[in-house]
Order: C-alpha cells, then structure tokens, then sequence
C-alpha cells in the first residue's frame, strides 16, 4: 500500500503532534508495491524516534494507520539519546532498519 504525498502529508502532521520527534521513518507496509513480490519482512514499519512522545496519542495515531491500511503496524519508538548510543554501536536493528528500503519523513538527525 503506497502512501500518496496527501496521505504522507496527514502522517506527517500527525506524528509532529506526539511530541518532539526527531526521526520518523516508514517502511514495510507503506512502502510496499502490489505489483512486486517482496519477501523481505521489515522489523518494522513505522520507526519514531524522540523525546516527550505522547504515548495516548501514539496508539490513537497507529489505531488510525492501521484501520487504513487493514494491517496491524509493527513499530518502534526510541528517545533520541538511546538510538544516539545504538546507532554509535552499530545495533542489528538500527543497522538493518537504516539499509533496508525505507523513507525518512523527519529527519532531524542529519542521517
């Protein structure tokens, strides 16, 4: 189901809302082609990082996503400091998030 700009426009809106994100990434499920078959599974597909997040509207924002798309969103949330020390350590999940086929909506990070 590929998110049109519009849609990646609401996302984007939505996701400045749950606090101060510094890195938005989404893969997986929004990024992916009916026409091909991909059988890479991404660990997740939707990825926030930041400080502050509000968790109640984090989960109204993935109820949202996922009543959209019909499919149950596997995500990740991490404060920024954390991600810092696990992208400085070349974490697996870091590593395999940032070379699998992905698009940063916020990046604010300089990734």
């Amino acid at each position: 189901m590929k998110s049109s700009p519009a849609e990646k426009s609401k996302m984007l809106k939505r996701i400045f809302a749950l606090g101060r994100v510094k890195l938005a990434i989404i893969s997986g499920i929004f990024l992916s082609n009916k026409n091909s078959i991909d059988t890479h599974d991404p660990e997740v597909d939707l990825f926030i990082v930041g400080d502050d997040i509000d968790k109640t509207k984090l989960r109204n924002l993935l109820k949202s996503l996922e009543a959209e798309v019909g499919k149950e969103i596997k995500f990740g949330l991490m404060e920024k400091d954390e991600f810092e020390y696990r992208f400085g350590m070349f974490d697996r999940f870091v590593r395999v998030l940032l070379e699998s086929p992905h698009e940063k909506l916020i990046n604010k990070l300089g990734l």
